[in-house]
């Protein structure tokens, strides 16, 4: 399945000015997943660093790195690979990022994944090793994360992970990775209740269905967001610009107060189920 085009409506959304500038000057974040321009983990990389942040951005592998090359210099950040099945890839990209920012305020996982036969099958039938495989890359991999961040924030930061509407709903053709995320969206809260005391917030965001790399993979994706627009109040998609915003905010001293949350960016269909 090919990559799911946009439609005329998401013109709406498109370059969307967005409040975030001056939210995090002089921050230092690390955000995973760069893959490219539509990705969420590229998206949030714009929004965080126009908004004053100095990032360290990771990629998959190699053939990645040479793809997103020019997307970690425009943005004037220092890119790594991380594959995180691979033995201390994460602790290693932690390390990395802390020597060259001198420290963690905020962290960004935007990484899901699960095997096609898997994601494209019934949940019921899905195999021990596919499903375990799917926990640990999109779901145990943001606890790795944090415990690895934890000791370079002494002041305190942010943890910030996606998630998607079907965590909550039995949606249509997301399958295996709606059990996972709502695992991931279970880990916030627990990472919320355990890194609290010192000062370390946790965050689920939750996008409304946008036509990335990944989101290809998803059968009948094209009418999962002709579904979402149809059932938005907005009634229309959201733009990587929107979810940017977000993370930029949580990432910021304005979301102070708040922890272990999932907060939707959706153009409002969570509210319509």
């Amino acid at each position: 399945m090919g990559p799911a085009q946009a439609s005329p409506m998401d013109t709406r959304t498109r370059g969307l000015a967005t409040p975030v500038s001056g939210l995090l000057p002089g921050s230092r974040g690390l955000i995973l997943g760069l893959a490219d321009e539509h990705s969420i983990a590229y998206g949030c990389a714009q929004a965080m660093r126009a908004a004053g942040a100095r990032l360290v951005l990771s990629c998959l592998n190699e053939k990645a790195y040479a793809a997103v090359t020019p997307l970690a210099q425009g943005l004037a950040s220092p890119l790594h690979c991380c594959n995180v099945e691979h033995e201390g890839a994460i602790e290693d990209l932690v390390d990395a990022a802390v020597r060259e920012l001198g420290g963690l305020d905020f962290v960004l996982h935007s990484i899901a994944w699960a095997p096609l036969a898997e994601l494209h099958g019934r949940v019921s039938d899905s195999s021990a090793a596919g499903f375990a495989r799917a926990m640990s890359i999109s779901c145990h991999s943001f606890a790795r994360l944090a415990r690895a961040c934890e000791p370079h924030m002494p002041q305190g930061g942010s943890l910030i992970t996606m998630s998607y509407l079907g965590a909550h709903q039995a949606v249509p053709h997301y399958g295996l990775m709606g059990p996972v995320k709502a695992a991931l969206e279970s880990l916030v809260r627990y990472l919320a209740l355990e890194l609290g005391p010192r000062n370390i917030r946790v965050h689920a965001i939750s996008p409304g269905p946008i036509p990335t790399r990944a989101a290809s993979g998803i059968e009948a994706f094209d009418e999962l967001m002709d579904r979402a627009r149809q059932r938005s109040p907005l009634g229309r998609l959201v733009s990587l610009e929107e979810i940017g915003a977000l993370a930029s905010f949580l990432a910021s001293p304005a979301a102070s107060g708040m922890s272990g949350q999932t907060l939707f960016v959706d153009a409002g269909e969570h509210a319509t189920h």
